[in-house]
């Protein structure tokens, strides 16, 4: 059987009663989607916010670090080379050296830093590389001079300290040279002795007089010498020593402790800033508020009070009156009429405006008559008085 008009039209009708549903769930699908996306945006941008202020934050740490770590600490050692000179001009000509060995050493870094920190005690050595000769052997003990100046020339403080070669058999050093002899021969290693003295085990340096350069003189005109290295050596107590010995410990525990600081700065301050904003709208939520409430006021009371007088003119009304009540009287009885009206009129206070010029007419008419009639009886007593002064 094929299908009629009415089912072609029920049919009809169904599609399009199921399109505007689709459409709307289409729609309510890509809403969500689109609030979803901008959610995550939201979410994605903050998170890189985070991050980004947690890397300022550390690095911000790291530095504060670095530049303490770098200021607090002075320099841990300083180690210069030492240059021996002397004089040959002697008149003598059985001496080939006239003088002791001096060098002059300078004390500054890049010739214009100071090495050494004031107040921090510094243990200064001099490393002498003496060859094993038989001059060295025989030459026994020395004397070595060191002599600290400042920048004015003036001397600090004068260090003398003895040293001299260890000694080594004939049998030893022939033993040593048959086994080390491949290296000696190769040139790998030499026959010398480091000879290491200490000059100053703590030396501080002073605040007026800084030192700036040392002069070393060696008391003895036959020693030999390879080289001569200066050693200064920061002797630390305390903070610097942990900073110094543990540095890998020592910066972490300070970058987490600055980093720790400066982030609940940021902290506080972020919710100060909060706080902040929402006492300013709370006040000018309240300020809006008392400027629209005599509005409000105004609307509500001005079709109430059309046809009357203002509550302050029935006010200075009663007034008036409580003050006529309160003249005292003088010597003159009112009659209970009269004080009938004045309760009338005072318990009528709060009636309409025209009754309040009525009653207050007929108080003044009252006051008046209460006067006329004190001058009538103060005539009769008059009157009286003359004919009994008469009589």
């Amino acid at each position: 059987m094929q299908p009629t008009m009415k089912e072609f039209d029920s049919e009809d009708s169904g599609v399009q009663d199921v399109g505007p549903q689709i459409n709307g769930l289409v729609v309510q699908i890509l809403e969500t989607m689109s609030v979803l996306l901008v959610r995550i945006r939201q979410k994605l941008l903050e998170m890189a916010i985070l991050i980004c202020v947690i890397l300022l934050v550390f690095w911000v740490a790291l530095f504060f670090y670095g530049s303490f770590y770098y200021s607090f600490i002075p320099t841990a050692n300083f180690i210069t080379p030492v240059y021996f000179f002397y004089r040959t001009d002697c008149p003598s000509p059985h001496h080939s050296v006239c003088s002791f060995p001096v060098a002059n050493v300078s004390l500054l870094k890049n010739g214009k830093h100071q090495v050494m920190t004031y107040g921090q005690p510094y243990q200064i050595t001099l490393e002498l590389q003496m060859p094993e000769s038989p001059a060295n052997q025989e030459l026994g003990m020395f004397l070595v001079k060191i002599t600290p100046y400042s920048k004015a020339g003036q001397i600090v403080d004068i260090s003398t300290r003895s040293a001299m070669l260890h000694y080594r058999s004939s049998l030893l050093q022939a033993l040593g040279t048959v086994v080390f002899s491949p290296m000696l021969l190769t040139g790998a290693s030499e026959q010398k002795q480091s000879v290491i003295v200490e000059l100053y085990s703590e030396f501080k340096d002073d605040s007026y007089n800084p030192t700036v350069g040392a002069i070393i003189e060696i008391h003895s005109q036959h020693i030999q010498i390879y080289r001569a290295h200066l050693y200064i050596f920061a002797q630390f107590t305390g903070i610097r020593y942990l900073l110094y010995h543990f540095p890998l410990i020592s910066a972490l525990m300070g970058v987490m402790s600055n980093f720790t600081f400066l982030s609940l700065i940021i902290v506080l301050s972020f919710l100060q800033f909060n706080l902040g904003n929402r006492r300013t709208r709370g006040k000018t939520v309240m300020q809006q508020q008392e400027n629209d409430e005599p509005g409000d006021l105004n609307d509500q009371f001005e079709p109430q009070d059309e046809g009357k007088a203002p509550e302050s003119f029935d006010a200075i009304e009663c007034n008036s009156l409580e003050v006529e009540e309160s003249i005292p009287d003088v010597g003159v009885e009112e009659s209970d009429d009269d004080s009938r009206e004045l309760a009338e009129d005072e318990s009528t206070c709060e009636a309409g405006v025209g009754e309040m010029i009525l009653r207050h007419r007929h108080l003044s008419q009252d006051t008046l008559q209460s006067s006329q009639a004190l001058t009538d009886t103060t005539d009769k007593t008059y009157f009286r008085v003359g004919a009994c002064s008469s009589c």
